[in-house]
């Protein structure tokens, strides 16, 4: 059993930013990838940005040079650093983990409620 809960989302003007926060809880053994998605209405939903254990990174090219993706692997969280935000970026984010619980070897992608970031022209 396991969740995450994002946090950090909000309203903000064309070249502001958001730290959006993503804790993982459960029956966690380890924890191969954490990363972000994003889906605006009438979209398909876009990876982000992810970080591997290992620390290799893979953005999406629309955020690279603006958004920066961390993890605190102590305390299962992941975080996304929003700079220079436009209004193309706004939409429902949505944390996701490729990991194993205490129960299983597979490795199985859990995802958060989602967050919503808004920003305005």
């Amino acid at each position: 059993q396991v969740q995450l809960v994002e946090s950090g989302g909000g309203l903000v003007q064309a070249g502001g930013s958001l730290r959006l926060s993503c804790a993982a809880s459960g029956n966690i053994f380890t924890i191969n990838t954490m990363g972000w998605y994003r889906q605006a209405p009438g979209k398909q939903r876009e990876l982000v940005a992810a970080l591997t254990s290992g620390g290799r990174t893979n953005y999406a090219d629309s955020v690279k040079g603006r958004f920066t993706i961390s993890r605190d692997n102590a305390k299962n969280t992941v975080y996304l650093q929003m700079n220079s935000l436009k209004p193309e970026d706004t939409a429902v984010y949505y944390c996701n983990a490729e990991l194993r619980t205490t129960t299983s070897f597979q490795v199985t992608a859990f995802w958060g409620q989602g967050t919503q970031v808004t920003v305005s022209s």
